[in-house]
């Protein structure tokens, strides 16, 4: 599996404009990261992700999107949750 992970990473980081990745476990356990995206930050993208499907329980799987002056990341669980990390 951890190969499988490693690959993902590094398809999304080969995208122009993706600045950092991080995959998590539904425990907010990081499964990994690249780039800019800390592993620290698995527990909270997992929440973050949890609690935006509460918001409309007709969509389970809702795509955050959190931008900041320079930043934009976005959020998808489907079995795992990933964060992708793009420059503005």
């Amino acid at each position: 599996m951890e190969q499988q992970v490693e690959t993902i990473l590094e398809k999304v980081m080969e995208v122009p404009g993706n600045v950092g990745c991080l995959l998590a476990n539904n425990q907010g356990l990081c499964l990994g990261a690249k780039g800019n995206a800390s592993e620290h930050s698995a527990g909270l993208i997992v929440a973050i992700s949890n609690l935006a499907s509460k918001l409309d329980p007709k969509c389970s799987a809702p795509v955050v999107s959190l931008e900041s002056s320079d930043r934009i990341c976005l959020i998808h669980n489907h079995g795992i949750t990933g964060a992708i990390f793009k420059q503005k």
